[in-house]
């Protein structure tokens, strides 16, 4: 069969032929129609993913939409090294298939799916988000993002406020449904102290949870400005990707025991295989009621290589099987 093959770590996948899967027991073999070319894909492939498998060489890929043998169109995440979803055939465990509506195309299904899954997985398995309550992301600006803002407003968040380095980015989020955009530029030598200056002016008027995209110094940032501004008040901070380059930050010990900030991750590991399944149909159900968009661009699985090197993520990219 044809697929996006990882030779080693970190190499840009090729467009080659892999041996035909055979299912192991209990597994089905999918008919990949679309897959999405995802930061947890490109993670996955470099090694440097907490969840990579390391083993090479592999097919890239870690979800996709595709047919079951009796014809049933899924989406279907997760399959076990070497194989991925970015070939022709994916074996994988009917447990980490999810069904399609009938009202969802196999492209906004494959687009759609991770952005969502981690959206729905921060807002409601993990901060389990209540109508009226206050909501930051921090980081709104990228795919997962811009679902977010969107499901937050279907869940009822009283208050949607939103992040990002982009100024004319988050503008376009107010017609998502965020109430409130705050731009940061942490480079400039008075970016630190004016972004933690408007956050703390937003927090004055109530915050109950902070979905982070970002980590680093913006994230730190925010804790800060948390801190200082809510005395008493929980909030939730879930921290969901590192998409601003920074794996780690230097976080007083104060700070945590100073203030009622509940710090917790959400992911693969931080919610169950269950939670991440349910949060994937959750998003399918809302696509149409929550009036969901996502930005798409489609391309042959045959020009992986070229697409691997080029694309910027937005809109986001979604490979073509046949």
């Amino acid at each position: 069969m044809k697929a996006a093959i990882v030779t080693a770590a970190g190499k840009t996948p090729i467009y080659a032929d892999f041996p035909d899967p055979t299912p192991k027991e209990g597994e089905q073999l999918i008919r990949v129609r679309a897959a999405a070319l995802s930061n947890l894909t490109r993670g996955r492939a470099s090694g440097a993913h907490y969840s990579s498998a390391g083993i090479f060489p592999a097919i890239a890929g870690t979800d996709g939409v595709g047919l079951t043998p009796d014809n049933r169109r899924v989406y279907f995440a997760m399959p076990e090294s070497p194989y991925g979803s970015l070939a022709q055939l994916c074996p994988i465990h009917p447990r980490r298939c999810v069904p399609i509506p009938d009202t969802l195309d196999d492209i906004t299904a494959a687009a759609i799916a991770n952005p969502g899954m981690s959206a729905w997985g921060s807002l409601v398995e993990r901060a389990h988000l209540a109508p009226s309550e206050t909501v930051l992301i921090n980081g709104a600006t990228g795919t997962a993002g811009r679902v977010a803002v969107q499901l937050a407003r279907h869940l009822g968040a009283s208050r949607i406020i939103a992040t990002g380095r982009n100024p004319q980015e988050l503008e376009t989020l107010k017609q998502l449904g965020a109430d409130e955009v705050i731009p940061f530029a942490l480079d400039q030598p008075n970016g630190p102290t004016e972004f933690e200056a408007a956050l703390a002016q937003t927090f004055s008027r109530g915050i109950d949870i902070v979905i982070d995209y970002l980590w680093g110094q913006s994230a730190l940032t925010v804790l800060t400005a948390l801190a200082k501004s809510i005395d008493d008040h929980p909030v939730r901070f879930v921290q969901v990707g590192s998409a601003g380059g920074e794996m780690s930050i230097n976080l007083p010990a104060a700070l945590l025991r100073s203030s009622a900030i509940t710090l917790m991750g959400s992911g693969i590991g931080s919610l169950s295989r269950e939670a991440l399944a349910q949060s994937i149909r959750s998003t399918f159900e809302a696509v149409a009621p929550a009036h969901l968009t996502i930005a798409t661009q489609t391309a042959p699985l045959a020009e992986v290589e070229t697409v691997w090197q080029t694309s910027t993520g937005k809109p986001r990219m979604v490979f073509l099987i046949d």
